[in-house]
């Protein structure tokens, strides 16, 4: 239980950023179910649509530090190694 004024701001403050740190990881893991699917099924064009969305969502993602940017950029060469 938070005892000074600054602790219980900070216990306020975190459950804000926790809701949307879920947000933006919800986000990331849909992002690249997505692009798993389009992978496995093979569309082409749906794929290159995607892609940059993909990427983008990645890599904003990193920026917040939900993920590590590493991470993220792992995942994006995966995938454009398996689509080229």
């Amino acid at each position: 239980m938070p005892n000074t004024k600054s602790a219980i701001r900070r216990v306020r403050r975190v459950k804000k950023q926790t809701s949307v740190n879920r947000v933006r990881k919800s986000k990331y893991k849909s992002a690249v179910k997505q692009m798993e699917n389009l992978v496995k099924k093979g569309d082409k064009k749906k794929i290159k649509e995607f892609f940059p969305k993909f990427q983008s969502i990645l890599m904003q993602v990193a920026k917040k530090g939900v993920v590590n940017r590493k991470t993220a950029s792992r995942k994006i060469s995966k995938v454009s190694k398996k689509i080229s």
